[in-house]
């Protein structure tokens, strides 16, 4: 589509700079940043009038549902959500149904995505005790990447061959992914508590059953096989202040080859929200302490962990209201992400320039993402912009997940995004979709 827009004086927040200019958009790309661009009448303009102009996230870790677990979610749904929420690309999980676990499973959801995703789209393959010979035959420049659930998994998905681990860490340079807590520490803690009270045990005994040692112990692990294969790893959602002890902000995330996620929920709760929030914050790994979360604080803010992420999973509000052991972990994240982590930057957590560098900047570093991540010339028009001081409070009636609800339900955020462009198209404006044209799959510089 050959779409020309020119969005006037933004301040584009890119590589650590604020700076007012307009940006023009030609044939899905960006033609050119300058603080006076003249047009002709062809041209469609959007006057940003000094709101704050971003690149558009990338998520590098959801859960979309499909296939198989579309009572909970689509790729179609939950990417409208997501374009929403200013995030412009994504990174999905392969557990679902049928676990995605082989070459063909795997391109059978990229054409679901081609045909129903607004947002960019990539997603990995996941990994069992058994599946080795699939996993190589992955492509890396057209992949993200390789998930290993080392802990907490359904079906035939909980990777625990030590001796497979070797041979997979051992035999590829693809970035491997992994969901790191131990399991046998975590069967141990359940059964004290289901001892105690059956399958009603109390929601805020769940830090405590998925515990900082479950973390950890699974983490080093992970992180010694890599050093000792030189194998890419990558640890999801890091949720404990020890665990950031394990990585390192003393070279540049390009030349790291062990880097570290850590999740808007992981940053926003802690422990004492249980009572309020119940099963609505049943995450895995569990969000844990005050002290957990100012330790993930200052890791982020110090480069030993690298990216923010979602780890978007919904599920049914039937789901979620059962008792403990029944209940599913997991919950919709990804159009409230961003106005959360534009609340931080209001607080002073966090600069907007750092906001930037840890959800778009850093992914596509981190995954060798072509031309996206950045505001440059010749990239894609990939781009977000956000109006700091314009109030709204989540309720039932403008949430966008296919479940209907949101553990930010009552939260009122000061800011909103007004605009998402994708790929040069403006597919969200001002609370309303106005193109359907789709993403597209992302390509890999590996």
């Amino acid at each position: 589509m050959n779409q020309k827009i020119l969005i006037q004086n933004a301040k584009i927040v890119n590589e650590g700079l604020v700076f007012r200019s307009d940006l023009l958009i030609e044939n899905g790309y960006i033609k050119k940043i300058d603080p006076n661009i003249i047009v002709d009448s062809s041209v469609q303009i959007i006057e940003a009038d000094g709101q704050f102009l971003l690149p558009g996230l990338i998520d590098d870790q959801v859960h979309f549902r499909e296939p198989g677990l579309t009572h909970k979610a689509t790729i179609a749904s939950e990417s409208s959500a997501a374009v929403a929420g200013g995030i412009t690309s994504f990174i999905e999980m392969p557990n679902t149904n049928p676990p995605c676990i082989t070459q063909e499973l795997l391109e059978d959801k990229f054409q679901i995505a081609k045909n129903a995703s607004l947002a960019n789209y990539s997603f990995m393959i996941g990994g069992t005790n058994t599946n080795l010979e699939e996993l190589l035959k992955t492509d890396s420049k057209s992949v993200a990447g390789i998930k290993l659930f080392l802990g907490s998994s359904t079906g035939n998905m909980l990777v625990d061959d030590a001796s497979f681990l070797e041979k997979l860490f051992s035999s590829t340079d693809i970035l491997i992914a992994v969901h790191c807590e131990d399991e046998t520490t975590i069967k141990e803690n359940l059964a004290v508590y289901k001892e105690k009270f059956g399958d009603n045990i109390p929601i805020e005994f769940h830090p405590i059953i998925r515990s900082e040692k479950a973390c950890y112990l699974s983490s080093s692990k992970a992180i010694a096989l890599a050093k000792k294969t030189g194998a890419r790893l990558h640890v999801f959602h890091l949720s404990t202040a020890k665990e950031t002890e394990l990585f390192t902000n003393e070279i540049p995330l390009k030349d790291k080859r062990i880097t570290a996620e850590v999740c808007v929920h992981h940053l926003w709760f802690d422990d004492s929200d249980y009572q309020n929030k119940g099963n609505f914050i049943k995450w895995n790994p569990a969000i844990k302490t005050a002290n957990d979360k100012i330790g993930l604080w200052k890791a982020l803010l110090d480069n030993r962990i690298d990216v923010i992420a979602t780890d978007h999973a919904p599920h049914t509000l039937e789901e979620k209201n059962q008792v403990y052991t029944k209940a599913p972990s997991g919950g919709p994240l990804v159009q409230h992400a961003l106005p959360a982590l534009l609340e931080m930057v209001h607080q002073q957590k966090i600069s907007i320039e750092k906001l930037v560098e840890k959800t778009s900047h850093n992914p596509a570093i981190l995954f060798q993402i072509d031309k996206r991540g950045f505001i440059k010339e010749g990239y894609f028009a990939d781009l977000v912009l956000v109006d700091m001081h314009n109030p709204w409070t989540v309720n039932k009636e403008n949430i966008l997940y296919q479940c209907g609800w949101s553990p930010f339900e009552g939260t009122t955020f000061q800011s909103k995004i007004t605009h998402t462009f994708v790929n040069g198209n403006l597919v969200y404006q001002n609370g309303n979709f106005i193109s359907n044209i789709k993403g597209k799959r992302l390509e890999f510089n590996r």
